[in-house]
């Protein structure tokens, strides 16, 4: 991949931190690395200067570029750590063994020891991290221990060696570091309430202790125990500059898959985590093109099958943001709702969701960042695969979009020389049209639209899409023709299923290969007026939902009611208005025409 490659795919690229992985021709993993700024990172092997031959070398052998985003440094060292023991990467060094980082413990006794380790056994003990450094540990640990007052002797403090007075009070207790839980000083049921708030505050919820210091603080200040809420106020200030070194996610999560969905149009994306211990160490995106109306659950189910025989995963949970029906009974499904496992299925949305967002910049950027030359031929393509009497470097592109019949609309998007042309976008409240008509509504708004061309004597386009089969088609050229346009531009219907591309007079459709590249502008224009369609329509459907009741008076129409909406805000308040506040607003005679209409009730 050279410099100007790369350009093309710059701007799909994301700021935040996270892994990125390099293939080559074959398609090899062949280096992992992290950053804090993946953009910056990414673009540093191709635009600056390279300080040796061996990375020289690495970015020749590029061809592919995959990235995974998370929420911090720390997550993005771990999960690269993970990727390159994994796969052992040709141009990576080779990382420490697992058991070289630290993490913070919690045994499972009664009064609970917290220490850290850099051995995790198989104990039933709670193991948070791994950490960064034996630094970053201690520094958990000390803040542990300003705030939880907690033993860190190894007596055994069952109930009955305390009763029987086994044990004496030792110097950490004088210190003011344990509360003696060794001499009943202390109760196991408070004991405990420290050591939950210490798991929240490990997994970055701080809102309870945040909480608890508060309410402490507000008792002492009524008893005038100042010195003592001098020291409370200062835990509150220093919990505040407190940020946990990762997104600690509890190690006894075991071995789980991952799995997050977004659908867009006849497309869906699903996100796949592969998850071992808490740590992540296996990532992959994936598109699907749904062919009929299949159901989310029905995408999701499929590709969690394709996935984990992609990856030979032996996971026997897998946890998913919605219910599904799936082919295994020894498989256990997880929808979570808080905790650990919710933020790994957070952190898969964010991936998916980021994908979906790049792939639209990356067909956004498709021609508007390629040179001149690639723009102009894949336009002359499009006019040869086509057979177009002149090149189309004026395009434009009408789709319907309508909710059971309520609130048509219709949208059209422009390009000029390849690229959108957004200040000439327009969409078209249907306004002769009642129910679903798809033809009539196509109709009117290809007459509305390019009777206003003639009208301003704008320019026409040389090529025009309808997203739509032969009837769409046929309605389209009903207005053009009434216009007298006729031989001055061409139509052609696109199929929605099977993108099928129809001319007016053929009896067949021409089908271009997936990858030809005028099928992918020609499905980029597609995809671009669904999007501006669905937008507006979606805004259109809330503001209608709002303004209901005021739409439903005869002789008040949406630019009144908007108007009085953008005023009061519910229609609870206009109800009650008297006749001269209306008519200072909309005049007397739809001020009566409201005013009688709520009083008659």
């Amino acid at each position: 991949m050279n410099k100007e490659e790369f350009s093309t795919i710059v701007g799909t690229i994301p700021t935040e931190p996270g892994i990125y992985k390099y293939f080559d021709e074959k398609d090899v993993l062949i280096y992992v690395g992290k950053a804090k700024h993946l953009k910056k990172r990414i673009s540093s092997y191709f635009l600056s200067k390279l300080s040796n031959q061996k990375t020289e070398e690495l970015v020749k052998k590029i061809r592919r570029i995959e990235y995974t985003i998370v929420d911090n440094e720390d997550d993005a060292f771990f999960l690269e750590n993970n990727l390159i023991k994994e796969y052992l990467p040709q141009y990576n060094i080779r990382l420490k063994d697992d058991k070289s980082y630290p993490y913070v413990v919690i045994k499972k006794e009664r009064f609970p020891r917290v220490f850290f380790t850099r051995k995790k056994r198989n104990d039933n003990a709670q193991y948070y991290g791994p950490f960064t450094s034996i630094a970053n540990a201690k520094e958990i640990i000390d803040f542990i221990k300003q705030y939880f007052p907690l033993r860190n002797c190894k007596l055994n403090l069952t109930k009955k060696n305390i009763n029987a007075g086994k044990f004496k009070v030792c110097l950490e207790y004088h210190l003011g570091n344990c509360k003696g839980p060794c001499q009943g000083f202390q109760s196991s049921e408070e004991y405990d309430q420290g050591i939950h708030q210490l798991v929240d505050m490990l997994k970055g919820n701080l809102q309870p202790l945040t909480n608890q210091l508060k309410l402490n603080l507000e008792k002492q200040v009524e008893e005038l125990a100042f010195e003592k809420a001098a020291i409370t106020r200062d835990k509150m200030l220093r919990l505040q500059q407190y940020k946990a070194n990762s997104t600690v996610v509890n190690t006894r999560t075991g071995k789980v898959d991952v799995f997050s969905i977004l659908e867009e149009g006849n497309l869906a994306f699903v996100n796949y985590l592969a998850v071992n211990d808490g740590s992540v160490y296996r990532t992959k995106t994936i598109t699907l093109e749904k062919r009929l109306e299949e159901q989310a659950e029905d995408v999701l189910a499929f590709a969690i099958v394709e996935l984990r025989q992609m990856f030979n995963s032996e996971a026997e949970e897998i946890i998913v943001p919605f219910p599904i029906s799936f082919p295994s009974n020894s498989l256990k499904i997880t929808i979570p709702k808080a905790g650990d496992k919710k933020k790994l299925l957070e952190l898969s949305q964010k991936n998916v969701n980021y994908f979906r967002k790049a792939m639209e910049q990356h067909k956004m950027l498709l021609l508007e960042d390629a040179p001149p030359d690639f723009a102009k031929q894949v336009l002359i393509g499009l006019q040869q695969d086509l057979k177009l009497q002149s090149l189309p470097d004026h395009i434009e592109c009408f789709d319907n979009s309508h909710l059971q019949g309520s609130n048509t609309v219709s949208a059209m998007v422009c390009f000029k020389d390849g690229v959108p042309s957004k200040k000439d976008y327009r969409h078209f409240n249907i306004q002769t049209v009642e129910g679903i008509d798809d033809f009539a509504s196509m109709k009117e708004a290809v007459y509305r639209r390019y009777k206003r061309v003639l009208d301003e004597n704008l320019p026409i386009p040389s090529f025009v899409i309808i997203d739509g089969g032969k009837g769409q088609l046929s309605s389209a050229l009903e207005s053009i023709a009434s216009l007298g346009l006729i031989g001055k531009m061409t139509l052609v219907g696109l199929a929605k299923n099977q993108e099928e591309i129809f001319f007016a007079n053929d009896k067949e459709s021409l089908i271009l290969p997936w990858d030809n590249e005028s099928l992918k502008l020609i499905r980029r224009i597609r995809d671009e007026v669904h999007r501006f369609g669905i937008t507006h329509h979606r805004n259109r459907r809330s503001k209608s939902a709002i303004n209901n009741e005021l739409l439903g008076i005869d002789g008040i129409g949406e630019s009144t009611a908007d108007e009085l909406m953008r005023l009061y805000k519910s229609v609870k308040k206009i109800k009650i208005l008297e006749l001269d506040a209306l008519t200072n607003i909309i005049g007397l005679k739809k001020a009566k025409i409201i005013f009688n209409y709520f009083h008659s009730k």
